[in-house]
């Protein structure tokens, strides 16, 4: 597609657009990132399992064998005969700022390492909540079936659209759902090899679990989830959350990666046993950043500042 000189100032364009912007046209490129800026530093020091300074952080790094071969994708084939990491650095490098959908609060540190390396501005634009300013209400199918439980009670797991397991790994991750005794909305895709959800479910488990667990392999509404007071316990992976805020608690692995059912089990009941010390750090710290972002002004704060500073890069 030719671009032509007109009224553009500025393109915002994703990873994949890497290699097809015209030069020369006098147009200010930013590179937007969907992903948390920890995600971003972690690949920049992947041959390193212990990155020396200013790399921020010392939680937040590939420390077990598993880690590491979890990067091996990034150095696979992705068209045009680069990888999928050279895509992303290559457009990292040739754009003139690098925009993030975080917030300062949340990965000051990650974001400062990030605009030294890059030498050059990122930007962010908050974690993006509350600007849809039409009410939005849980579908009723949910609404209606967290209404059954007590408050706290549920656990909720979005391992993103991704996330894709193989099946005995899909299967061994349910059974420690089913193994906490606790009702559970888990939300992810069908694994390798299946069509859908429920032709890979353990034998007997829709009965087993019937009233109190759902496994659903579509789109919800996660934030809305995440406020219903049903929900005591949302399951995710990532180190930030569990090492660096603490708001999570991390599923020991063996060395091969594998999630146990009796793993899963276990971080599940730490954090849902309001008497143990995990449990009232990590819902201390929940309540601590679910007001910081929901103060009034904290997304149009970043609003503000992103505009101001879109405008000196234009």
């Amino acid at each position: 597609m030719e671009l032509v000189r007109s009224n553009f100032h500025i393109a915002m364009f994703p990873w994949f657009a890497m290699g097809h912007l015209t030069p020369g046209l006098g147009i200010k490129s930013m590179y937007y990132g969907v992903i948390c800026a920890a995600v971003y530093a972690a690949a920049l020091e992947r041959q390193r399992r212990n990155p020396p300074p200013p790399y921020p952080s010392s939680t937040v790094v590939m420390t077990r064998d598993y880690e590491v071969r979890s990067l091996i994708a990034i150095r696979e084939p992705c068209g045009e005969g680069v990888t999928f990491y050279q895509r992303v650095i290559t457009s990292t490098k040739e754009c003139d700022a690098f925009c993030l959908r975080t917030c300062r609060e949340l990965e000051g540190d990650f974001c400062d390492y990030l605009e030294a390396k890059y030498q050059k501005p990122v930007l962010l634009t908050g974690p993006v909540l509350g600007l849809n300013k039409i009410p939005q209400q849980l579908e009723d199918r949910w609404a209606e079936w967290f209404a059954g439980f007590e408050a706290g009670s549920l656990v909720f797991c979005a391992f993103g659209s991704q996330w894709i397991f193989e099946k005995d790994q899909f299967q061994e991750v349910l059974l420690g759902f089913e193994l906490t005794g606790l009702p559970f909305l888990v939300a992810l895709k069908p694994p390798l090899g299946c069509e859908t959800i429920e032709e890979a479910l353990p034998d007997g488990f829709e009965e087993r679990v019937r009233g109190r667990g759902v496994v659903f392999g579509g789109w919800v509404q996660q934030p809305l989830i995440l406020s219903h007071p049903a929900v005591g316990c949302f399951i995710l992976g990532t180190k930030l959350m569990a090492k660096e805020l603490k708001v999570a608690v991390e599923v020991e692995r063996e060395e091969s990666g594998w999630i146990s059912k009796e793993s899963l089990k276990e971080a599940i009941k730490s954090v849902m046993d309001t008497e143990s010390e995990v449990g009232v750090v990590v819902k201390r710290n929940h309540e601590k950043w679910r007001e910081i972002v929901s103060e009034a002004g904290f997304m149009s704060g970043y609003v503000d500042r992103f505009v101001q500073n879109l405008k000196q890069i234009v």
